[in-house]
């Protein structure tokens, strides 16, 4: 098991504990109020006292954690649990209680809404949504346990609600125990906090290998927000096309582009006439854009996961093994730190630097480092430290083994390169254009003829092997206009912690990219809590012996209470093999289509539930196991694809400087939807039955389904720097189809 997966595990205890927490006080509140004497208006708000905690503490944790840390928020997470619990345990009266559950909201509402995102940050973009899946799975099974243990206490004389709650504390040590001396920082954060060489070292112990420099560079590139991006198209050959010397401008149709490591570079040919969204041209990816109100978004994103047909030269990803694109020259790979601290100690003398061993003074850029190009030919080199960086001359995504290096990729069949295009101004002096490039093959089938690979409306010789790919080209994040107005030799870069001490904007919220990402964040928060799940997972119990269940058990000689207990906890369990088969689709099947097959599921099951309650012909028997039956299908799908995607998917869709700030946001509507939903529930059953509360439920999946159909993309796979750029993208189209 590698070290992300481990890692994701840890960070899930805090949602095993929320699992925990939802249960016992599902279990506890009937004890509760005949204990304490509680009326149904004092009875709902114990129940939502851990939810006002979580939305009150949300509304700071995003921006917190952008300026201290993910790590220390999971660690205050995990004292608040332990804190709330042994609370919990003496609480003498009501008044108590309700501090302690808003301790327990506290820290529920820090987990929920940082362990998604802590996940996302340090997982690889092929696995990130199975292990993002992984706190629906723990927070199943802690609700599994609780239930267990409450079910065995209600068999007790006089079950204890004080010890059902303060059992929390026994797993919250545990949580701590990990939080502090096995969870690392997020690298995206050290990354964002000039941090390179710890970001390094983290990365390298995650992804269980030294060389991380591609994976680095493209967590720089995640620092940029905005800027204009483009959609092009290029015919991509082996680097050693252009002789040694020979410059790519030097014949207009063919550039250099450079990867984030020393070896060979690549030729590309840009493709001209075509249509500027290049990812959504192929044949059936326009299809979507037929459908009214349709986010052009939607179709942008489905293009990218669209099969990729394997003819000719062409592979079903970019960038593959391709024979003679490889080099047998010796590969050369500089170690370099390029930390903030290195910025206060320039000019010193570490022995560290003449041994050779890594240190904050000889870390460069992950994305560049010292060569020469065509404007430095007849001048001194300047100094490789610092804020002047220049790209290699010879750097390729390969190497000459004719393996694909690992660092290289930045997952889902993308690869990160740069683009050095230099061209004389109107002094006659030479000046140059830094971009950044997302690379990923294009669908459309190559052909051979002969001594040329045809590509439609294309020919380019067969000396070595060519793809077609889309690339995403943008300016690079560090590449500031200061420094493009000061003409620097070479591609300037500003050093990290220069952003960093800006912090996040809230500016940046106004970003066309953003905003969009905002909307299907929040909307799909507010649908998920509106369709009344948390709502049915507090009051389980006594919805269950509203249904009548107790005739399932009246001949084995349980009560009521201890069976609508057990039903829980059969339900529960059930839950998490349908937990585990989502697991292996997320990556897969995808975010989108589990949603788009699981929501009529839910429908229908709410439907039939509606229905069995509105019919006073059928047996109390059939209406029972018709009852537990439909709930029991409404918690399993549910947690298969509504449960954890809303979550996955805020993770997933904002930029690495404001992502705190936007899912604090996205949360803040979650806990506001749940507080609403917990405290009406008991009204709507009391007032309109459980079959008129079903029936609202019921219509708001079915929002939900237009919702996601017409708004929310598919993300699987795609690495969140890409998802970010391409929100960008989409929300420019949008705005100007508009």
């Amino acid at each position: 098991m590698n070290g992300a997966a481990l890692v994701a595990i840890a960070a899930t205890i805090g949602n095993f504990l929320q699992g925990w927490d939802n249960a016992t006080i599902a279990g506890a509140i009937v004890y509760i109020k005949k204990d304490l004497n509680l009326g149904t208006t004092v009875e709902g708000l114990v129940v939502a006292m851990s939810l006002i905690g979580a939305t009150a503490i949300t509304t700071c944790s995003g921006p917190i954690s952008d300026w201290l840390g993910r790590r220390p928020m999971l660690i205050l997470s995990s004292v608040l649990y332990f804190v709330s619990g042994l609370v919990m345990l003496w609480s003498p009266n009501v008044y108590v209680l309700c501090i302690a559950r808003l301790l327990d909201g506290f820290g529920v509402g820090l987990a929920v809404t940082l362990v998604p995102l802590y996940i996302s940050e340090t997982a690889p973009s092929e696995i990130r949504g199975r292990l993002n899946t992984l706190p629906q799975f723990t927070g199943s099974g802690g609700m599994f346990l609780a239930y267990c243990m409450v079910f065995g206490m209600s068999l007790l004389a006089s079950p204890s609600w004080r010890l059902m709650l303060g059992v929390l504390s026994i797993p919250a040590l545990l949580y701590f125990a990990f939080a502090v001396f096995f969870l690392p920082e997020s690298p995206r954060w050290l990354v964002s906090k000039g941090k390179m060489l710890e970001a390094k070292q983290v990365l390298q112990r995650l992804r269980g290998r030294e060389d991380v420099s591609g994976e680095m560079a493209l967590l720089v590139e995640g620092l940029g927000i905005g800027g204009e991006t483009s959609i092009e198209e290029y015919i991509i050959g082996p680097g050693d096309e252009l002789a040694d010397g020979e410059e790519p401008t030097d014949e207009k149709d063919k550039i250099r582009l450079y990867g984030p490591e020393e070896g060979l570079s690549w030729v590309a040919k840009p493709i001209t006439g075509q249509s500027s969204l290049a990812l959504v041209s192929r044949q059936g990816s326009l299809a979507n854009q037929s459908v009214p109100l349709m986010d052009p978004l939607v179709t942008l994103f489905g293009s990218v996961h669209e099969k990729l047909p394997e003819s000719g030269s062409m592979r079903s990803t970019l960038f593959p093994t391709f024979g003679s694109m490889f080099s047998t020259a010796e590969h050369h790979v500089k170690h370099d730190h390029w930390d903030e601290e290195s910025l206060q100690r320039e000019g010193e003398d570490h022995a560290s630097d003449i041994a050779g061993a890594d240190s904050d003074d000889n870390l460069h850029s992950p994305l560049i480092s010292r060569q020469t190009t065509s404007m430095e030919k007849d001048m001194a080199a300047p100094p490789s430290h610092g804020s002047i960086l220049s790209m290699r001359r010879h750097s390729s995504l390969m190497q000459g083994s004719g393996e694909a290096v690992g660092s290289t990729g930045i997952g889902g069949g993308w690869q990160l390169a740069w683009k050095w295009t230099e061209r004389e101004g109107e002094d006659g002096k030479k000046e140059g254009g830094f971009k950044r490039i997302y690379l990923h093959q294009e669908g459309v089938p190559g052909s051979r003829r002969g001594s040329l690979v045809s590509v439609p409306g294309y020919d380019v010789p067969e000396e070595g092997e060519y793809i077609q790919a889309a690339a995403l080209v943008s300016q690079p994040a560090l590449y500031s206009k200061e420094l493009m107005d000061q003409h620097p030799v070479g591609p300037a870069m500003v050093h990290p912690s220069e952003t960093a001490s800006k912090g996040p904007s809230w500016a940046a919220l106004l970003e066309a990219g953003v905003k969009r990402a905002l909307l299907v964040g929040v909307g799909i928060q507010i649908l998920q809590q509106f369709s009344g799940i948390n709502g049915v997972l507090y009051y389980t119990p006594q919805i269950l012996e509203h249904a009548g269940v107790e005739v399932l058990f009246s001949n084995l000689g349980i009560s009521s209470e201890s069976a609508s207990f057990l039903i829980s906890a059969f339900t529960t369990f059930l839950m998490l093999p349908c937990i585990g088969v989502a697991m292996k689709l997320m990556d897969v099947t995808g975010r989108r289509k589990l949603l788009l097959t699981t929501i009529p599921v839910l429908i229908v099951s709410l439907i039939i539930l509606v229905i069995s309650e509105t019919l006073q012909l059928i047996s109390p028997v059939l209406k029972a196991g018709i009852s537990t039956a439909c709930v029991i299908i409404y918690f399993c799908c549910f947690v298969a694809a509504y449960g954890p995607i809303p979550n996955i998917l805020c993770a997933e869709i904002f930029p690495t400087k404001v992502r705190g700030i936007c899912i604090a946001i996205c949360a803040m509507a979650y806990w506001i939807c749940d507080i609403i939903v917990t405290y009406t529930l008991p009204v709507m059953l009391s007032s309109i039955g459980l079959a008129g509360a079903f029936g609202v439920y019921a219509v708001v999946c079915f929002i939900s389904w237009v919702f996601v159909f017409l708004r929310v993309p598919e993300t699987k796979g795609m690495p969140l720097e890409v998802i970010t750029e391409f929100f960008a993208v989409g929300a420019r189209q949008a705005t100007k189809a508009d």
